[in-house]
């Protein structure tokens, strides 16, 4: 494995972080640094030997330093083939030094992007050139180069550059990332230009692995979970406390059950998610009995779920909890003093973890053979300004209030979906059917009767009257669904035969 002593660098950061010290240490080992503008400056006041780019040039920086290090002298030092004799020719005849190392890191492009008061202008001069065409320069001559592009590969290299030198492993692992680095830069480019609205003609993404999982779906199944660089989910501000490392399961139904939790209110609310579908949701008077009336619409199903709530977690909620079935994860914005522990000691394996909200995404992806297929993510839209009452008889104020949740749960159920629901609570869900009557016959098996005098919800329209009968049979006054069947005057028709108030939303909600 060869070894490339470093005699001479390149430096030229944006952010300053650590840099101090680790050309400190690169200067008290021999090696000359050069370097331009502001990271010159920084050094020089350090008391750190800094060549000028522009002495190595011989030609100041132009065009308010847009130009600076796009020179023979500076890409010729980095691009040069040192196995190749002619290169080491040209080098000589030309006057030119070759660096064995560079270290610059990007102008602050995704952080300007991301400031609400940022001007085009402002944006357009964080868009770095003579940076990523460096990094690149030496990132494809890895095998005599190496690059840097963060402060926390400073400590790796400075002790490689103290030991004798780059080995070929951390040259190629440098030029990894460097590589990765620019290729999420323009990236994010590409993004600003295409805008924030709609679904972009080009998509270009970076993703990095956060965590290798213990499997995929299966156990035979490899996993891991990634995240998109630059992008702020509200994963990267998760903290578990406890219990097992969470599976790819388990981040799924997360997802699935945090993002319910926080639509089904207002009210303290709880969900419990079973395999990516809700099998209990409810709202409360206060955390506890939120909680407890939602483990009682499927006490089956729980065994193993997902819990969410949507408040701190008190001492009456945590007996709740211990009074019930195993839950596989509990996630909350809180946890008073001393409930994380009372959770675990009687829980040892539970995942506890704590989150900020869910942010909504403005494309929703998924991947298909050899593609993606794209569209704006689904909400359900706040209030009932566009509901209609089609049915002669009127939903009541209680009757509204329940199918108002009713919907909001059916929104986040696998199609066909029915959900029965009385008092803020989700007695009945039939998810993932192939026809709507016999997930309106789950949905009222699992109800028990419960939902009696509530509201059914259904993802979709109603193609035959049997649905409307199925759920009046279930006991329910009022049914919320899209409309929009042929057969809708003869759905209405069956609901005032049956005496059920009829609401259309005029907005489907299917979830594959």
């Amino acid at each position: 494995m060869s070894r490339i002593p470093v005699t001479r660098a390149l430096v030229s950061v944006s952010d300053k972080t650590g840099l101090v010290d680790f050309c400190g240490r690169l200067a008290a080992g021999g090696v000359e640094i050069v370097s331009s503008g502001g990271t010159a400056t920084t050094l020089a006041r350090a008391g750190i030997a800094v060549t000028l780019v522009s002495d190595v040039t011989g030609h100041p920086e132009i065009l308010g330093g847009r130009v600076k290090t796009l020179h023979p002298a500076i890409h010729g030092g980095i691009l040069a083939d040192r196995s190749n004799p002619a290169h080491l020719s040209e080098l000589a005849g030309a006057g030119i030094e070759p660096f064995q190392l560079v270290v610059t890191n990007l102008y602050p492009f995704e952080q300007t992007v991301a400031r609400e008061d940022v001007s085009e202008a402002e944006i357009i001069e964080q868009i770095d050139i003579g940076g990523p065409a460096m990094v690149r320069a030496a990132a494809k001559n890895h095998a005599h180069v190496g690059i840097v592009t963060s402060p926390d590969q400073y400590q790796q290299v400075a002790e490689a550059v103290e030991a004798g030198g780059l080995d070929d492993d951390i040259r190629r692992l440098l030029a990894r990332a460097a590589f990765f680095r620019t290729a999420a830069y323009d990236a994010a480019i590409v993004g600003w230009l295409e805008g924030p609205d709609g679904l972009p003609d080009r998509v270009v993404t970076a993703l990095e692995k956060v965590t290798d999982l213990r499997y995929g779906e299966n156990p035979h199944q490899r996993g891991a979970r990634y995240r998109q660089t630059g992008a702020a989910g509200w994963w990267e501000g998760l903290i578990q406390h406890g219990g097992m490392e969470l599976s790819y399961l388990n981040l799924l139904d997360v997802d699935a059950a945090w993002r319910l939790v926080h639509e089904v209110g207002p009210g303290p609310a709880a969900v419990i998610v079973k395999h990516a579908n809700p099998c209990g949701a409810a709202i409360g008077s206060d955390l506890a009995t939120a909680y407890r009336l939602a483990y009682e619409c499927d006490e089956r199903s729980a065994f193993g779920g997902i819990v969410a709530l949507d408040r701190v977690v008190d001492p009456e909620t945590v007996s709740a909890i211990e009074a019930a079935a195993q839950a596989d994860v509990v996630i909350a914005p809180g946890y008073e003093p001393g409930m994380v522990e009372r959770i675990l000691a009687r829980r040892r394996n539970t995942r506890v973890l704590e989150a900020p909200p869910p942010r909504p995404a403005a494309v929703a992806w998924r991947q298909t053979s050899g593609g993606w297929l794209g569209q704006s993510a689904p909400v359900v839209a706040e209030g009932m300004s566009d509901w209609r009452v089609v049915s002669r008889r009127r939903p009541t104020d209680g009757e509204w209030a329940d199918a108002v949740f009713a919907w909001k749960v059916c929104a986040h159920v696998s199609s066909n979906a029915i959900v029965l629901a009385s008092g803020g609570v989700a007695w009945g869900i039939g998810a993932g059917q192939q026809n709507r009557v016999e997930a309106a016959q789950l949905a009222a098996t699992k109800a028990k009767g419960r939902a009696s005098g509530g509201a059914s919800a259904s993802d979709a329209f109603y193609p035959f009257p049997d649905g409307i009968a199925a759920a009046a049979e279930a006991g329910v006054a009022v049914v919320v669904q899209p409309g929009g069947a042929q057969r809708d005057l003869e759905i209405i028709d069956e609901a005032d035969r049956l005496g059920v108030a009829m609401v259309f939303t005029g907005e489907r909600q299917f979830r594959h």
